[in-house]
């Protein structure tokens, strides 16, 4: 079986969605929480990311649509472990701000609604 990984906050948010590790991280810089090491740390690597592989929603955009998936979310296909590297310097920002990650894996996260060489989109099951 396969088992799929995912970076997540343990608890949900208002609208019931785990927030992923890069959408925490982006929510410290909207609200201009981060300092200049870590805004610099998120950018290159934000983009690094986005070359790395596909944004699920370029290619279907209805993928995140709220409507017809509220709690849609990525995770981690087991062969992209290159993609692993990184993540410990987003984690070590959440950690400073005090902001709770977890990584969550399972062999089932819910219907594939998407899915591609590093990634697929779910929806969970209810």
């Amino acid at each position: 079986m396969t088992t799929y990984s995912r970076y997540q906050s343990p608890e949900p948010n208002e609208d019931g969605r785990h927030i992923g590790i890069f959408g925490l991280v982006n929510g410290l810089a909207k609200q201009g929480r981060l300092t200049p090491e870590q805004e610099a740390f998120r950018r290159t690597n934000n983009d690094w990311y986005d070359a790395a592989y596909q944004n699920p929603s370029l290619i279907d955009p209805t993928v995140y649509d709220r409507a017809i998936s509220p709690l849609a979310a990525a995770w981690f296909k087991p062969s992209a472990h290159h993609l692993f590297d990184r993540i410990p310097g987003y984690l070590n920002i959440l950690a400073t701000h005090n902001i709770p990650c977890t990584l969550v894996t399972s062999t089932n996260p819910g219907r594939i609604i998407y899915e591609d060489a590093n990634q697929i989109v779910v929806v969970p099951p209810s």
